[in-house]
This record gives C-alpha cells, structure tokens and sequence, in this order.
C-alpha cells in the first residue's frame, strides 16, 4: 500500500464503517459548505455521499491513516469495477453490472479527506493510489461523479467535464455532481 512520512494507505475493512462515516460527514459538512446548501448537505449524506459497502468487499476502497502512535483516519477513496457512478449504499442509481476494462471506464469513487487535513496533498495521493490499483486491473479509462468542491482537483489531475447532473434527494433538493472522464495512455 502507499506510504509517505505523513500518510498511510491501506484498504478499509467493514470494521472502519463507523469512522468512515464520521469522516464523511465532516469533511462534507466543512469542506462542501461554500458549494452546497444546508439542505442539499443534509439530504445527501448517506446517499448521494457516503460509503458505499460493495468497494469494500470488492478491496477496491481505500482508507489514509496517520502516521503514528495512535493513527487517525483521515481520507478515504476508491474505485469500482460496478458500473455505479457515485453514492452510498442506499444512493439513487445502483448498478452492480461488472464492466469490462477493454471497453469500460473505471469508476473512482468516494474520495473524501477529514478538513483538518485538507490541501496537504492527501486527495491527490488517494487519487494516484486508486487510478494505479484500477490500471493494475486492466482499465485505462476513469470516469466519476464529483461534487463541486472536488472539481477543480480532479481537473488539475487531467479529468474533463462530460456533464453535469442534477441528483434528486429525499428532501425535495437536488445536488448538482460533475461527471468527469479521463484516459490514461
């Protein structure tokens, strides 16, 4: 797994779900706050945003632990080999089809960092760790959902817009994601 002085990656087990999620939360709540409405976070956590279990069992998600005594969880990323674009278990178009890496994108997905550790370059370092890991399986296309708040990153790592999709949520609000594409030759 990837390693620097500040970061450990290694790939989440089913028993980092609760700090997972507290991550999640946090980041999206401060992060994502000058992208998205109050209502738009609310009703987006743990659908349109959240973990989605399936990466986990599939070991293509990862998690960012501090380097340390005690480490913290502090990111987290993956990718899929599912033809599902974005959200949480319970998120709006689920689609468990395997994809083939000669025709297919792979899908990053998920990538969250803790704000108290946001621009120190761990997005970028979980972002290199899921593309080499999808390239490992054969795909040379990713593809993604991202939020706002991620775009300008991702557009920085050779990412295009493809298009941007408005996802219903419960709440009656709609939250704007960015589909993204790039081809690594």
């Amino acid at each position: 797994m990837q390693h620097t002085s500040q970061f450990h990656l290694r790939l989440a087990a089913q028993d980092d779900l609760p700090a997972l999620n507290a991550l999640i939360e946090a980041s999206v709540r401060r992060l994502q706050a000058n992208d998205y409405t109050p209502r738009q976070i609310d009703g987006a956590l743990g659908t349109v945003l959240g973990v989605d279990t399936q990466l986990i069992r599939d070991g293509t998600y990862f998690v960012a632990e501090t380097v340390g005594r005690l480490p913290l969880l502090v990111g987290c990323g993956g990718w899929s080999r599912r033809r599902t674009l974005f959200g949480a278990d319970c998120g709006p178009g689920r689609l468990p089809e395997l994809l083939d890496p000669a025709l297919d994108s792979a899908r990053i997905r998920a990538i969250f960092v803790h704000p108290d550790f946001a621009r120190q370059g761990l997005g970028s370092l979980i972002l290199s760790t899921v593309e080499d890991a999808a390239r490992q399986a054969g795909f040379h296309r990713f593809e993604m959902g991202s939020t706002l708040t991620g775009v300008p990153l991702y557009a920085l790592r050779g990412y295009v817009e493809i298009e941007r999709i408005a996802v219903p949520l419960g709440n009656g609000e709609a939250l704007p994601v960015v589909k993204m594409a790039k081809i690594v030759t």
